[in-house]
């Protein structure tokens, strides 16, 4: 019986240094695994970064995947999370014409219907965020598409586990380091 795929979450705590974030994507690529979504930040604790990764595989190819990632020396500690597991954002800027929301009413109910804003106007263009989930942002993307889009860029996801992660309990028991 074949596994079917689902989107997990993947949070991978590490120390920031250079070359790791080739190394975790040479992961994927040696199982022709596509990342979807890819975010860099710092984390809850200091000098210590959180790589968030949206992936579409099986639950026994990312139990694998995870093993990998926590054998690269950097790494601290890596999960994965479920949709259901996990309270997330993406977050998008569209650059439009400014002359469509003067002169088309219909552009000023999309943003007041999106629950976007408009971040910044000039006489040319004006730049709106939205932030919420991938379908709320294909779905507004879709709305302003027949407007002329100039330009449009979407991060990638942003998510924290419902449950603990435990990660600072971790790191105080001093497992922080196996080399």
């Amino acid at each position: 019986m074949m596994e079917n795929k689902q989107t997990f979450t993947v949070s991978v705590y590490t120390e920031n240094n250079v070359g790791l974030l080739n190394r975790i994507s040479g992961i994927f690529l040696r199982r022709h695994i596509n990342i979807e979504s890819m975010n860099i930040s710092k984390s809850e604790i200091k000098s210590v970064s959180r790589f968030t990764l949206l992936v579409k595989v099986t639950e026994e190819q990312i139990k694998k995947i995870i093993g990998q990632i926590e054998k690269q020396v950097e790494v601290i500690k890596a999960y994965y999370h479920t949709v259901t597991d996990t309270v997330y954002q993406e977050s998008c800027l569209f650059k439009l014409s400014s002359e469509s929301l003067i002169e088309n009413d219909h552009i000023q109910t999309i943003i007041n219907n999106s629950k976007s804003r408009v971040i910044n106007i000039n006489k040319d263009f004006f730049v709106l965020e939205k932030s919420g989930t991938k379908e709320e942002i294909e779905e507004l993307y879709h709305a302003l598409d027949k407007h002329g889009i100039m330009q449009f860029v979407r991060s990638g996801r942003i998510a924290i586990t419902k449950d603990e992660m435990r990660i600072s309990k971790l790191l105080e028991s001093g497992i922080e380091k196996r080399y």
